[in-house]
This record gives C-alpha cells, sequence and structure tokens, in this order.
C-alpha cells in the first residue's frame, strides 16, 4: 500500500471503466453499441466514482487521479492522505499517467475482436481519448480550461471542512459519489465541444497505448491535438487553486 500506488490502480480503473463505456458505444458489434452520450457520461461517473475508491483503499487517500488536480491541490497547499504538497507531485503524476496507459492496454484486450469489426478510425481512437468536435486550437482550450476549474473547484467545494449548509463536512464514504455526480455533471453540460478530457493523464496516457498498440486499422493517434489536453486542464487547475487560495476554499 502506498500513494504511488494508490494512484496507479485508481487511475487505471479509471481508464478501464471510462474508456470501457466508449468502447461499448462505438465499436461495432457492442452490445452497447449507439447507446449516446447518455451512456458515455454515466459511464465515466461511474469510473471516477471506482477510481476515487480504489485509490483510497490502495494507499492513497487523496484520491487525485488526475495530475490537473494534483497540481492544483499542490499550489493550494491542499496536503493529506498521502498527498505532501509538491514532494508529491512527480510520484502522483507518473503513477496516473502509468496507470492511465495500463488501463487503455486492458480495453484494448476486453474489446479485442471489435476492432478489426470498426472500420471508422475515429471512433477507434475515441474510444482511447478526446477529441473536439470543432476544430480551434482557442476555443478547444477554453472549453477544456473553464471544465477543469470546476472540476477542482467542486472538488475543493465537495470536501471542505464546512462542508454541506455549513455542517462540520461530508462522511468519507460519501465523497466518491460527489465527485462521480460532479464529472456527470461536467460531462453532460460541458463535454460536447471536446469529450472533456480535463485530465491530462486520462488522454495522454490511453493515447499512448493507441499509438503502440497494435489495434486493427487504427489510424493515427492525432498527435496534433494531444497537447490540448494536457496543457489546458493544467491551466485551469492552476486558475482554481488561486481561486482556492483567494477565497479560502
Amino acid at each position: 500500500m502506498s500513494p504511488f500506488l494508490g494512484e496507479f490502480l485508481g487511475t487505471m480503473f479509471l481508464i478501464i471503466l471510462g474508456d470501457g463505456v466508449v468502447a461499448n458505444v462505438l465499436l461495432n458489434k457492442s452490445k452497447g453499441q449507439n447507446a449516446g452520450w447518455i451512456v458515455i457520461t454515466t459511464g465515466w461517473a461511474f469510473a471516477v466514482m471506482v477510481g476515487v475508491f480504489v485509490s483510497a483503499a490502495f494507499g492513497s487517500a487523496a484520491a487525485h487521479i488526475n495530475p490537473a488536480v494534483t497540481i492544483a491541490f499542490a499550489i493550494a497547499d491542499k496536503t493529506g492522505g498521502g498527498f505532501d504538497g509538491w514532494s508529491s507531485v512527480p510520484v502522483f503524476i507518473i503513477a496516473q499517467l502509468l496507470g492511465a496507459f495500463v488501463g487503455g492496454v486492458i480495453v484494448w484486450l476486453a474489446y479485442l475482436p471489435h476492432w478489426a469489426e470498426t472500420k471508422d478510425q475515429g471512433a477507434k481512437l475515441g474510444v482511447f481519448c478526446t477529441a473536439p468536435a470543432i476544430r480551434n486550437v482557442a476555443t478547444n482550450n477554453i472549453t477544456e480550461i473553464i471544465g477543469t476549474i470546476v472540476l477542482v473547484l467542486g472538488v475543493a467545494a465537495i470536501f471542505s471542512a464546512e462542508g454541506v449548509a455549513g455542517s462540520a463536512g461530508i462522511s468519507v464514504g460519501l465523497g466518491p459519489f460527489l465527485v462521480g455526480a460532479l464529472v456527470w455533471g461536467i460531462g453532460l453540460s460541458l463535454g460536447g465541444p471536446t469529450g472533456y478530457a480535463i485530465n491530462p493523464a486520462r488522454d495522454l496516457g490511453p493515447r499512448i497505448a493507441h499509438f503502440l498498440l497494435p489495434i486493427a486499422g487504427k489510424g493515427g493517434s492525432d498527435w496534433n491535438y494531444a497537447w490540448i489536453p494536457v496543457v489546458a486542464p493544467i491551466v485551469g487547475g492552476i486558475i482554481a487553486a488561486v481561486v482556492i487560495i483567494a477565497l479560502g476554499i
């Protein structure tokens, strides 16, 4: 049990269930094919919930499973749960990236016969990582920054010492459910323009898996876009951290 193991396994489960629901909806001859956006956002909400539970159970009670959250909480000096601030940042981020990569590999294995049945290269890539509905560098960055600000401020508010209605805070077991609901809301409300990466590891780790794996007829990994879901969430996290410090959340 260690923060590294917790972040690794938590992020791995995040991707197994998150990319898994996308595969279920997008890949040909899957029983969930064409189930739609509501199913995808719901699956990702559950993926976040389970990822947080797993991360905490295996040594990282902080359960960031997201480099943007890790950097934001380091800036805002929100330590605890195995997270010691800037000294923990490299360990957390490496674990998150590795977990996301392994999660992508596992999704590939789970849907192994469906890749050859799917001719749409964009759909195959979409299982692993995000892509914009309308490709525009400025607006794509803005969308991801906004989504990440909402995520980080939402998480900070959920776990605020003030809690709901000025109470003493929420019970430990309720937190992951509320974070999952937060991500569900972000997906439903803000996910349309870019697919709401809001997590550099969630996008980059599986994208690397897509690049390296022998996926039948996979096409390119869209590296021209890949920097946006990495840089923009970090920028959003930094902005959110400044707000947290300024308002004392």
